[in-house]
């Protein structure tokens, strides 16, 4: 099914976001289970393995659309020093991809293309509610709990 090229490019420049958040959760999983953090570690692995789905969807739909997925271009990543720094870091990459999400979905709206708009409008769901709202509330503990005693309890 040839696809409307304006979505198609839209699609690609989610999916640099998408494989760039890969990429960054993949390497901060990797840092909290080297320090030991594993319940930080066992979720952040599986927020990479969200991510990698959230790509794999918007590659099936753009070759569906008849285009070419861009596999070559990731925005760049952020990769924190320390646990708040990777948490921010983290939300502010689900922040980016909301936005563009629904900018997203607004263009399919124009050019009448419900079903990529219903498929992004789970994915923003999925980032606004799981992952953008739960980075949200390790930001908060940290901030109520003291950095120290949240470390604590994520080993």
């Amino acid at each position: 099914m040839k696809g409307n090229t304006q979505i198609i490019a839209a699609l690609n420049k989610l999916l640099a976001n998408e494989l760039a958040a890969m990429d960054q959760y993949f390497i901060h999983s990797r840092m909290y289970q080297d320090w030991g953090l594993n319940k930080l570690y066992e979720r952040i692995d599986h927020e990479f393995d969200d991510e990698k789905g959230h790509a794999a969807k918007l590659i099936e739909r753009i070759l569906f659309l008849e285009g070419t997925p861009d596999m070559s271009t990731r925005d760049a990543i952020n990769v924190g020093k320390d646990v708040p720094a990777m948490l921010q870091s983290d939300l502010d990459v689900e922040y980016k991809v909301a936005s563009m999400l629904r900018d997203v979905i607004a263009l399919c709206e124009k050019e009448q293309d419900y079903v990529t708009r219903e498929m992004l409008e789970t994915l923003l769901d999925d980032t606004e509610v799981d992952h953008a709202y739960w980075l949200e509330k390790q930001l908060g503990l940290i901030k109520l709990l003291g950095l120290q005693n949240y470390l604590q309890s994520q080993i």
